[in-house]
């Protein structure tokens, strides 16, 4: 991983684009390319060459209409004299932080360590935050467990046709959002598991459902994963002393039935499992305490029935 700091992206991408913008507006204001110089602390030479190059408006940086409305004030201010080097520099300060805030910087910084995508990241903002690095693992057991199912072997034809999920709540999860899983599912594609992208906080509504479903009678419960119905994978949970529970199909009050049925039993079996409808594939879901516990006896599963 290449640890690339936000100031790098600041020095590097950001100010010469502002640079070059501030050019042309301070040029705009009649000011001769000296003057523009001074303003900016570089060289004439430089100036002529923001002035002659071609100025791309299209970036994260250069293409947000913020950009350009503080790049119009500050040249304005300079021209007439009514805003000093201080102001500016003031005025060039806030937009940095609003664009380190979830903004086009984040964006830039995302590029250069993609290490950093998925994770909602705002150390810039808030600093080293608790809550953040429970974010920060929660979506790291989702990949781990992503990566668990597309290695095992067999796995691939376990994946039902709608395709597989992964999901991890928070410890404090009350609704879909506070659950991660995998955008777009994870999907069999000629014999092997496919993850098509990063884990993300609320990218699965039907493995959510389960696990918020799950914790609301037993709260060791926080991941889950949905497999195709199959017997012989029912009868490998029952061979461990797993007893599925089976379910509705319906999606009707999903999340309301679950927990009843899971209520009357009085736990929550690590299986649990629906025959389908008109219009509803069969889906077995395994439970764990994470998505990766849930992915490991998932992969213990499907291994018992080849």
């Amino acid at each position: 991983m290449s640890l690339v700091l936000p100031s790098e992206i600041v020095v590097e991408e950001v100010l010469p684009q502002i640079r070059a913008m501030l050019a042309r507006e301070l040029a705009d204001e009649g000011l001769t390319q000296q003057a523009v110089a001074d303003h900016l602390g570089v060289t004439q030479a430089a100036v002529s060459t923001y002035l002659d190059g071609e100025l791309d408006r299209t970036g994260p940086v250069a293409g947000d209409p913020r950009t350009q409305a503080t790049v119009e004030e500050i040249a304005a201010g300079l021209a007439s004299g009514s805003m000093d080097g201080y102001d500016a520099l003031a005025e060039l300060l806030d937009l940095i932080a609003a664009f380190e805030d979830r903004g086009p910087i984040c964006t830039l910084h995302e590029d250069a360590m993609p290490a950093l995508r998925g994770l909602g990241c705002d150390l810039c903002v808030r600093g080293d935050d608790p809550a953040l690095a429970t974010e920060r693992e929660t979506l790291a057991t989702v990949r781990r467990a992503a990566r668990l199912l597309s290695t095992a072997d067999g796995m691939a034809g376990a994946i039902p046709n709608v395709g597989t999920n992964v999901g991890t709540a928070l410890p404090e999860a009350t609704d879909l959002t506070d659950v991660a899983a995998i955008p777009g599912r994870i999907h069999a594609m000629r014999g092997r598991v496919e993850v098509p992208a990063e884990p993300e906080f609320g990218a699965s509504s039907n493995v959510s459902t389960v696990i918020l479903a799950a914790r609301a009678v037993d709260p060791s419960i926080g991941g889950a994963l949905n497999l195709a119905t199959d017997d012989a994978l029912l009868s490998a949970a029952r061979e461990r002393g797993i007893e599925p529970l089976q379910f509705d199909a319906d999606y009707d009050d999903r999340a309301e039935r679950l927990r009843e049925q899971f209520e009357r039993q009085g736990d929550v079996p690590r299986v649990v499992y629906h025959e389908g409808a008109f219009g509803i594939e069969p889906i077995t879901y395994v439970l764990g305490e994470t998505a990766e516990s849930a992915a490991q006896l998932a992969v213990e599963l499907v291994t018992e029935t080849a």
